[in-house]
């Protein structure tokens, strides 16, 4: 009887257990966790974050990009028989990560069969710190993945050193054509191409291809204690950064990244978040792009994917309109953009995120500029200072605009086409956000 009961009791024991670390890895997988101190040095340039445990802190995405559509001139061929290396700049860091491939665009299924992720070497170009090179796996330890025309596929976590406000590789090679090229098309980051599977290699000289896309990885997300979740700015080219100098991270979402963990290693009262840029050049907020799927789908039809769908987000800043106003042959009226603003806000409502809005910058002087656009722009403009659009708002109308002639830039701010910010102006955008507003929950839902 004693030795029954002896077993009986083991059994109980090992169950807890069994129970114990079903829901640790519960709380991993679903990106939930405890934020703690960070790891890596404080410009993330140094040392790399030592390994946690698996089940051990936050799921934050650290970059990603909005699918913007098909990839001209590879609707035969696609990328078959050649290594894509995309290289991106991550915001924050982690001891994991995951990266999520879009086949979007394509119209045959995407077969990837080798996938790597590395910190990218010092110098830039297309080599890998080859200590860091990881191989990429996916549905629990395949290094094959079948991705459907029209689907994506999210990476298993994969343990590499991933540095905040550092350049990351992340390359996938395809051996057939799955028809055109899911991509970003205003990458302002030099990627590479390579013939043949050259996935692993840690060197970069059989990448002689450049291109300035990012082709199929659409997210890069990092597991660690140095984020306790992640904020998406979700706008246009003015957010995409067409302008900005490539190669050189001078969006105006860089600088963001950059302010915000410079004032969190500081000790200020900030939240420590990953800063996502999910702008897509010539976006609307009410109109989608041509085609079946849209390229360039409207603001309406993309938030769920582009903001609700990436890792802990708690905060997302909108910045869009413009396009609304100046593309129609006929301006809207104010409350046609408003009332689509204000879609975009219930539904982050309803997920408990918290909603920024930005002020629609000037664009007196380009060619689709006139009189009946500005006075809309304006009407916009003073309902979301008025605070019936967002929970906080931004002023970036303010932070650019001429005082003597405020329809236009000031002209240090502007590119030269009288609409986009240049480098300058990008930095004046960055530099006028207020970072409080970044702290703090969305409010209740309304019933």
């Amino acid at each position: 009887m004693a030795r029954r009961h002896g077993r009986a009791l083991l059994s109980a024991i090992a169950a807890l257990i069994v129970g114990l670390s079903a829901t640790l890895y519960a709380v991993a997988a679903s990106g939930t966790g405890t934020a703690g101190h960070r790891g890596g040095s404080a410009d993330g340039r140094g040392p790399h974050p030592s390994a946690d445990p698996p089940s051990t802190g936050v799921w934050a995405t650290s970059w990603a990009a909005s699918p913007s559509g098909a990839e001209p001139g590879t609707g035969t061929t696609g990328m078959a028989g050649r290594s894509v290396r995309n290289v991106v700049h991550t915001s924050v860091g982690g001891t994991r990560a995951r990266i999520t491939l879009s086949n979007l665009y394509g119209t045959r299924p995407l077969t990837v069969t080798d996938a790597t992720v590395a910190v990218a070497a010092g110098g830039g170009g297309a080599s890998a710190d080859a200590g860091t090179l990881r191989r990429v796996t996916f549905d629990g330890g395949s290094t094959r993945v079948v991705i459907p025309a029209g689907q994506r596929a999210v990476s298993d976590a994969v343990p590499v050193p991933v540095p905040d406000d550092g350049d990351v590789l992340v390359t996938t090679y395809s051996p057939a054509s799955s028809g055109p090229v899911t991509y970003h098309r205003y990458a302002r980051q030099t990627s590479y191409a390579a013939v043949g599977d050259r996935a692993a290699d840690p060197d970069g000289s059989a990448y002689t291809e450049r291109t300035p896309f990012w082709r199929y990885l659409t997210a890069l997300d990092v597991l660690g204690h140095e984020a306790e979740g992640t904020v998406v700015v979700f706008g246009d080219s003015i957010t995409d950064g067409m302008t900005a100098t490539s190669d050189a991270d001078r969006r105006w979402t860089d600088v963001l990244a950059d302010r915000l963990r410079t004032a969190a290693d500081a000790g200020q009262d900030v939240p420590r978040y990953g800063v996502v840029n999910a702008g897509i050049s010539g976006n609307r907020v009410l109109v989608d792009g041509l085609g079946q799927p849209p390229e360039n789908p409207s603001g309406l039809h993309r938030f769920s994917r582009d903001v609700l769908g990436r890792a802990e987000v708690r905060v997302v800043v909108i910045d869009l309109g413009v396009n609304d106003i100046l593309r129609p042959p006929l301006p809207p009226a104010a409350g046609t953009v408003l009332d689509g603003l204000r879609t975009l806000v219930r539904q982050a409502h309803a997920r408990g995120v918290k909603v920024v809005g930005a002020t629609l910058t000037p664009f007196g002087g380009h060619r689709g500029g006139t009189p009946d656009r500005e006075a809309v722009r304006q009407q916009v403009n003073a309902a979301i200072r008025a605070g019936g659009v967002y929970d906080a708002v931004v002023d970036f109308d303010a932070a650019l605009r001429d005082p003597r002639d405020p329809r236009r830039l000031l002209p240090r701010h502007d590119c030269g086409d009288h609409l986009h910010p240049g480098d300058a102006g990008y930095r004046a955008m960055g530099e006028a956000f207020d970072l409080a507003v970044l702290k703090g929950a969305a409010p209740p839902a309304a019933l």
